[in-house]
């Protein structure tokens, strides 16, 4: 069962850890729950691939705390919406490997959650750095 980011950070004990700032930690699970579909999206607009290997790409990209289940959960949700095209390829090393593309409809849903995220990180960015001005102006 699912907590919510609210819950999960008041049960799930962890020792402090600080980034180099001294900033407390990011509950990462939280930060990705809401950009996972987009991250997916934006990794299976240049090249098709396999559940795996959309993992790997996530976490070479900087995702590191990404789960197995997580994408896998995300590819499936994703297909089924009708936002993915899957084919089967025969694996040398071992099963048949599913890949996923991209159809018209997720790169519609791409574009346009995309157009989203870059408008609300950019609200964001702009709160962020509020105080900092109006602290330099007064």
């Amino acid at each position: 069962m699912r907590t919510s980011c609210a819950s999960r950070r008041s049960t799930a004990p962890r020792p402090p850890r600080f980034g180099p700032g001294g900033e407390p930690p990011i509950d990462r699970y939280c930060a990705l729950k809401g950009v996972l579909d987009l991250a997916v999206l934006a990794v299976l607009d240049g090249e098709d691939g396999y559940g795996y290997d959309v993992l790997r790409r996530l976490r070479a990209a900087g995702l590191h705390d990404v789960g197995d289940a997580s994408v896998y959960g995300t590819l499936r949700r994703l297909f089924h919406a009708g936002k993915l095209t899957s084919y089967v390829v025969p694996s040398e090393e071992g099963p048949n490997r599913k890949y996923y593309g991209l159809n018209d409809a997720g790169r519609d849903q791409l574009h346009a959650s995309a157009q989203t995220w870059r408008s609300f990180a950019t609200t964001l960015d702009d709160l962020l750095d509020a105080p900092r001005t109006r602290k330099a102006g007064a």
